[in-house]
């Protein structure tokens, strides 16, 4: 499929999924270095308050950021930067590469949006890589509504409320997902064992760096750099 098509059905659903995208190889590196990173049982990362406001329980780990590794590698294929630059402009943005790690008995991410949707034009791209397959014994699907993106800030309400237009995604060892930061999306509850994926977040030129540091869940937006409630959002049913 054209990199045209594929970014014609990104802008219409706020997501793609692409199957085998990445090589076994390269996929049985990265997860022996994950899993060597965190072992069985990590410790939480975030503050309580964050984890039992926002109901998510994920780990992040940035690689690269402790020097050059084989995450580099992901971020050199061809093929992921042509998509981006279809998505984003010949002048796109590296964000981060941050691995997101979700243990056994946690909830996983509720519905939010990475990036506030004041300004459509200002948004990230989650390019989310996966070194194992998602599976329903396991848990943590990814769950989108499609077209979401276009609907501007996510509705107050329920965290978790399952929508009649969610899609439940199960990628799989080699998946990519490119996901746009203003797209309704969460993550299921871990039933066993553990899962994760490796988010290579980008951004178009006229995007700050800053464009994930609030982040827009369905009862408060939150900031990140501050590790603090900016508004709670729960004030709109009253």
């Amino acid at each position: 499929m054209s990199t045209e098509t594929l970014a014609q059905r990104f802008w219409e659903d706020g997501y793609i999924l692409l199957e085998n995208f990445f090589s076994p190889w390269l996929m049985d590196a990265l997860n022996e270095l994950i899993i060597d990173h965190f072992g069985s049982d990590p410790s939480m990362f975030h503050t309580y308050e964050f984890m039992s406001k926002a109901k998510t329980e994920v780990i992040p780990w940035f690689p690269q950021e402790e020097g050059p590794s084989a995450f580099d590698e992901i971020e050199a294929e061809e093929r992921l930067n042509q998509l981006t630059e279809q998505l984003l402009g010949a002048r796109w943005q590296k964000l981060y590469c941050m691995v997101m790690f979700s243990k056994q008995g946690t909830v996983g991410q509720a519905w939010h949006q990475d990036c506030p949707p004041d300004r459509p034009a200002f948004f990230n791209l989650n390019r989310l890589v996966y070194t194992t397959d998602i599976r329903e014994k396991i848990g943590g699907e990814v769950m989108v509504i499609p077209g979401s993106h276009k609907r501007g800030e996510i509705s107050v309400g329920d965290p978790n409320e399952v929508f009649q237009d969610q899609k439940v995604l199960r990628p799989r060892k080699g998946s990519l997902i490119l996901l746009h930061g203003h797209t309704w999306h969460r993550v299921g509850a871990i039933k066993s064992g553990f899962r994760f994926s490796i988010n290579y977040r980008s951004m178009p030129e006229c995007a700050s760096p800053d464009i994930t540091d609030t982040c827009v869940y369905r009862n408060m937006r939150y900031s990140f750099s501050s590790n603090s409630m900016i508004l709670d959002r729960t004030q709109e049913l009253q």
